[in-house]
């Protein structure tokens, strides 16, 4: 059983640590294959690096909450709240493997192959039926509607990798600073690696 305890730990050992559980929503059930940690203000790749927002105010809260949030106006991204109040970390779950309710995911996944029914955390969430009304959820109420229970996975057994965060522009893309992705070693269920597109604006004429 995960405790309160477990994610009030130091955002970049909640985050591997996270690998191998297993998020449940209903039926569904995914195995958690990726992961990435953003740590609050003293990360230029977060959200809540300049300070809490209306949006981010649950990051900067108790750990163990959702935060859930609306990405490019179209794919939500869910995120679990680490660390001690008011630090703002949190752990984006980015891929995981249907493990349980494929019957439920092929619905809502119509055509998809296996690998790719929660491979990015937009499909992720859209597999286990997660939105914004899901942000601020507290995985640790036993009446919650979201669980996250531990895996089976061998921290020792080598499995872990780690590098570059995905689609971070600026110094929170640097991945010599930040390697702050984890994933699991040969999974296909883990999303592949796009480096973030700098968009510049046109000079104004």
């Amino acid at each position: 059983m995960l405790t309160r305890e477990f994610f009030a730990r130091p955002v970049l050992e909640v985050a591997p640590d996270l690998l191998g559980c297993v998020l449940w929503h209903g039926p569904v059930g995914l195995r958690l294959t990726e992961v990435e940690a953003y740590a609050g203000q003293r990360d230029p790749g977060s959200h809540a690096f300049r300070g809490p927002t209306p949006r981010t105010e649950v990051m900067f809260g108790e750990a163990g909450h959702l935060y859930v949030y609306l990405s490019y106006g179209m794919h939500h991204a869910v995120n679990v709240v680490c660390g001690p109040i008011g630090e703002a970390s949190a752990v984006l779950l980015r891929a995981g493997e249907v493990v349980a309710g494929h019957d439920q995911v092929a619905e809502r996944r119509s055509g998809i192959r296996p690998r790719d029914l929660a491979r990015g955390p937009g499909r992720l969430t859209k597999a286990l039926g997660l939105d914004l009304g899901h942000h601020g959820l507290d995985l640790l109420d036993p009446a919650a509607a979201v669980r996250l229970v531990p895996g089976t996975l061998d921290p020792e057994a080598g499995m872990i990798r780690t590098g570059p965060r995905v689609g971070v522009s600026g110094p929170g893309g640097d991945g010599d600073r930040f390697p702050w992705r984890y994933w699991l070693a040969d999974e296909p269920t883990v999303s592949a690696y796009r480096p973030a597109v700098v968009r510049r604006r046109p000079p104004r004429l």
